[in-house]
């Protein structure tokens, strides 16, 4: 793991420890309020237009949210209903066309079934059972639901670029 990542890996051990489910939550919300408002700003008429060949589009961007926020909150909510989880499930969005306000409201619904289930939860409930993460390794589930917030803010910030690069006029 990179000296990033390792800071990142303590910024969620740290924060998810002191905060209560709700708070986290609530940081997950504004952040996805950030991403709702960044995949808005793409032009509808090119959101699934890459902006250079190597780079997502808007649709790319949020099908993958869509994507790792099912990934993680099936983990979720099936390790606080004392469930066998589902580790390899794969990108099941991916593949799919949709508009900047419809992603996010799939992202709202798929993310408000896992707000209930956390905040139903003993929040120091099966803190021993780890979702592994491809670059900051094994978290628990407030960790983990955590992350979700970087990961929106981050996607955010891709979509802001998109943004940016469309603003300039496209090539005859």
């Amino acid at each position: 793991m990179t000296d990033e990542g390792l800071r990142i890996r303590g910024y969620l051990q740290t924060q998810a420890a002191k905060l209560v489910p709700g708070d986290i939550i609530d940081k997950v919300r504004a952040a996805m309020a950030d991403l709702r408002r960044a995949a808005l700003a793409v032009p509808a008429d090119r959101f699934d237009e890459r902006p250079e060949p190597e780079e997502w589009s808007g649709n790319e961007v949020m099908a993958h949210v869509v994507d790792a926020g099912r990934h993680f909150g099936d983990q979720i909510v099936a390790i606080l209903d004392g469930r066998p989880r589902d580790v390899a499930s794969g990108a099941r969005a991916a593949a799919e066309r949709h508009t900047a306000g419809e992603w996010s409201a799939i992202l709202q619904r798929d993310r408000d079934v896992v707000f209930e289930r956390v905040l139903r939860a003993d929040p120091q409930a099966a803190l021993d059972a780890m979702i592994e993460h491809g670059m900051f390794g094994p978290l628990n589930w407030r960790e983990i639901l955590l992350f979700t917030r970087l990961h929106d803010l981050d996607h955010a910030g891709q979509l802001q670029k998109i943004v940016t690069a469309f603003t300039a006029p496209r090539p005859a």
